[in-house]
């Protein structure tokens, strides 16, 4: 196992350690190990890149642990009532539909698929992760985060989620149809009404 390997299931392993910490009321606590989990990440793929040891099960384990921490993340905060369930909606829905669409794209074609995140994929994580972050750090300093700032980052969070989301579908339509296992539809085949049927317009004989 790789350093970035090790540091994605470390970054796994404090997950419960931060719910635990969120959830009996110390949130300066749990917004450590949230941070910690951050750093982790950025670590790890920095080392990645730079030591060119990109594994397969990296690929696989990085994103998952993002999605275990952010989704536990809010629908804790969710049922804590501090971030609006419309966003934990939004953020539940996207992962359900990547999760799905991998799954079925695999099984429709038999090919595995390789998870390369849109430019608007990371900006979502990044302003979930960021409101994630500044709903802690109101946790802890109640006034250190204003109402207007948690607002502006659920709004902007929100919007791309749902973009991200919908972009992801029409990436994997894309894919599905240029390895032909989506036929387009075929285009209308236009009739000349103005043509009879034949021998209509001759005259009779007789």
């Amino acid at each position: 196992m790789n350093v970035p390997n090790f540091l994605t299931i470390v970054r796994i392993l404090t997950i419960p350690g931060f719910l635990i910490f969120l959830t009996s009321e110390r949130p300066g606590a749990a917004l450590v190990l949230f941070v910690a989990g951050g750093v982790t990440d950025a670590l790890d793929g920095a080392i990645a890149r730079l030591t060119n040891c990109k594994t397969e099960l990296g690929a696989v384990l990085d994103p998952l642990a993002d999605k275990l921490l952010l989704l536990s993340s809010f629908c804790v905060l969710a049922f804590m009532e501090r971030v609006p369930s419309w966003l934990t909606v939004l953020v539940i829905i996207r992962d359900v539909i990547l999760l799905a669409g991998y799954f079925t794209l695999f099984v429709v074609s038999g090919e595995r698929i390789a998870v390369r995140p849109s430019i608007v994929g990371k900006t979502t994580t990044f302003l979930q992760l960021a409101s994630v972050t500044v709903v802690l750090i109101g946790l802890s300093w109640p006034d250190a985060a204003p109402d207007e700032l948690r607002s502006g980052l659920f709004m902007a969070a929100g919007a791309t989620t749902a973009v991200s989301g919908l972009q992801y579908m029409v990436r994997g339509l894309v894919w599905l149809q240029q390895r032909g296992v989506v036929t387009p539809p075929a285009p209308p085949v236009s009739v000349d009404r103005g043509a009879g049927p034949r021998g209509a317009g001759q005259g009779r004989v007789g």
